[in-house]
């Protein structure tokens, strides 16, 4: 930075200022109530003052002529210099400030495009004359519009907005958090989904969008899940993990897990979500739903849940074929519909009345397991008997 800024001052495009940041302030306090710019007013400009403390660098910014920014994006924008400061380049501690920096780090790395938040338009006329004065090549300029949140105000964190790991903790994919953000600013034609190497392909600045962009939470659920249910039971089953880990769930071996999260996996939106579907599959015992046990879990189903149980328990095969049969002759010996009794064994075997297909669930959890929920459905039954007939 001291190179470059040498060679500012040797053509005479930097100057040193003695002016104390008090002095600067309050005459641009007088400018204001003047009806002026409030920018710097050149006192030092002329002085031909050297090195010294207390006294920062500072650019000697043209006062004619316009300044033309030609934006791949936005298109070209003109500034006219006499709006422009001479703007400090390097602090009284020796510090280079940001706009002389990030100038003098892209002239030296050699970038040949900053693409950016068009937060910085502001910021590129000063860093245009400076690459001119360094007699550097300019890079070009992409200004990216801001992302706004649902009510078109600036993204912030009240709107949700995050960092990157936060997302990857509530359950989304990597795969779907690119495509989303790569598409909330660019287009090509009406196609969605691309995959990194299609992004890689088709990726063009000509394509980016000059209007802001609105965060929508919900088409990136829509998008996770879609990648969700493209990922292979092993993938699924190893991505979960963390999460079941979180909530101190119980151990499960990997093709238990495969054929469990199968089961939720085109319901889920995210991991996060599949996993917390996944509980009562793991639990030992099942939490009801306080609704779901009023409505499902009454006396009158005691009797009907115990010859289920009796009859599954001679089952040799313990199949969701061979269960279904069973529930189907059940419901027509009591002449009910086969809801009268699935659902009650919904409630008992997940604690819910909306879950995966009731006969996949029992055939993997298996019959053990689905005779000792069934049974303690039939205890907490039996326990609601009793307390209404204290009552």
């Amino acid at each position: 930075y001291r190179e470059y800024l040498q060679k500012l001052l040797d053509t005479g495009h930097a100057y040193y200022c003695d002016c104390s940041a008090e002095d600067v302030q309050r005459r641009r306090q007088e400018a204001l109530k003047a009806g002026r710019k409030p920018k710097y007013d050149g006192r030092c400009r002329e002085r031909g003052l050297g090195p010294g403390p207390g006294r920062v660098v500072r650019f000697r910014c043209p006062q004619v002529g316009t300044t033309v920014l030609n934006d791949v994006i936005k298109g070209p924008i003109e500034f006219d210099n006499a709006e422009l400061d001479d703007l400090v380049l390097f602090r009284s501690d020796g510090m280079p400030t940001y706009n002389f920096a990030v100038v003098v780090d892209d002239v030296s790395m050699g970038i040949t495009h900053v693409i950016r938040g068009d937060d910085h338009v502001n910021n590129t006329p000063r860093q245009i004359l400076l690459y001119q004065a360094l007699g550097a090549p300019l890079p070009r300029f992409a200004h990216v519009p801001m992302i706004l949140g649902q009510d078109r105000t600036r993204l912030s964190k009240r709107h949700g907005a995050t960092s990157v790991m936060a997302y990857k903790e509530m359950g989304f994919l990597p795969e779907a958090l690119v495509n989303y953000l790569v598409r909330l600013g660019w287009s090509y034609g009406d196609q969605e989904i691309f995959s990194r190497e299609e992004l890689v392909e088709k990726f063009e600045l000509d394509h980016v969008g000059s209007s802001a962009s609105v965060f929508d939470m919900e088409k990136l659920l829509w998008l996770n899940a879609h990648y969700l249910r493209k990922k292979s039971p092993e993938e699924l089953q190893s991505l979960i993990q963390p999460f079941l880990r979180e909530m101190s769930l119980p151990e499960k071996d990997a093709t238990f897990l495969e054929r469990a999260a199968a089961t939720l996996q085109p319901r889920s939106r995210t991991l996060k979500e599949l996993a917390e579907g996944l509980r009562f599959y793991l639990v030992d015992h099942v939490t009801y739903d306080d609704q779901a046990a009023r409505k499902f879990l009454t006396p009158d189903m005691i009797r009907p849940l115990r010859l289920l149980m009796e009859r599954l328990q001679v089952l040799d095969r313990f199949t969701e074929e061979s269960v279904e049969k069973i529930f189907r002759e059940l419901a027509e010996e009591m002449g009910v519909k086969l809801g009268k009794i699935a659902q009650p064994v919904r409630v008992a075997l997940t604690g819910v009345t909306a879950s995966p297909g009731l006969f996949e669930i029992m055939d993997i959890l298996g019959k053990e397991a689905v005779i000792r929920r069934l049974a303690q459905a039939c205890a907490f039954m039996e326990s609601r008997k009793d307390s209404e007939k204290t009552l």
